[in-house]
């Protein structure tokens, strides 16, 4: 099969790969745009994900149009995918086969897009992504440069959603601007 986004998409939508498949309502390839230099990588689909077959587009996902706006940034400029495209139940972690039943589809989005930056949202991508024994409070927003992609760990907006005391609320924001920045250095960022 050749690799082209339409049978790309369509082999998500119609994947069988492990149990995730049996409760979805709609698999969640991923969306933006496709000729992006930023990619941002998501855990998996929540409950209004797998309802509309998109991503982020629950409260966290209103929380990251809010940072991506507060750089200068929207969807339209960057493409957001998740790790696993099928909602884990209770919207639990994915096991470690339901990730790599997905990580394909991950690749194959990457092979297509050929990001210069990738934003890792929280500690499974960033495992999945940077390496499997990464800690997120203790190594986000610290640029790991993999075969000339540079790659931000950063909290998932989730977790910002949960953040009683401000503290990785103000450490994301640290990390948007670095960002920025990182997308300035490499010709990417255009001013507002």
């Amino acid at each position: 099969m050749e690799l082209t986004w339409e049978n790309l998409e369509n082999a998500v939508r119609a994947c069988h790969g492990c149990d995730l498949c049996a409760e979805r309502r709609n698999a969640v390839p991923g969306e933006g745009n496709r000729k992006a230099a930023v990619l941002f990588v998501g855990e998996g689909p929540g409950r209004q994900e797998d309802e509309q077959g998109r991503p982020f587009v629950g409260p966290a996902g209103q929380l990251l149009d809010r940072m991506l706006s507060s750089i200068g940034l929207n969807r339209e400029q960057v493409f957001i995918a998740n790790v696993v495209k099928c909602r884990p139940p209770g919207n639990r972690e994915p096991t470690q086969e339901e990730a790599a039943a997905c990580l394909p589809y991950l690749r194959a989005q990457f092979v297509l897009l050929r990001p210069k930056i990738i934003v890792c949202l929280g500690r499974t991508a960033a495992m999945h992504i940077v390496r499997p024994d990464i800690r997120i409070t203790r190594e986000r927003g610290r640029w790991v440069e993999k075969k000339g992609v540079y790659i931000l760990p950063t909290y998932h907006p989730s977790a910002l959603l949960r953040d009683e005391t401000g503290q990785k609320k103000r450490e994301a924001w640290q990390d948007l601007k670095s960002l920025r920045e990182k997308m300035r250095e490499l010709g990417l960022y255009e001013e507002p």
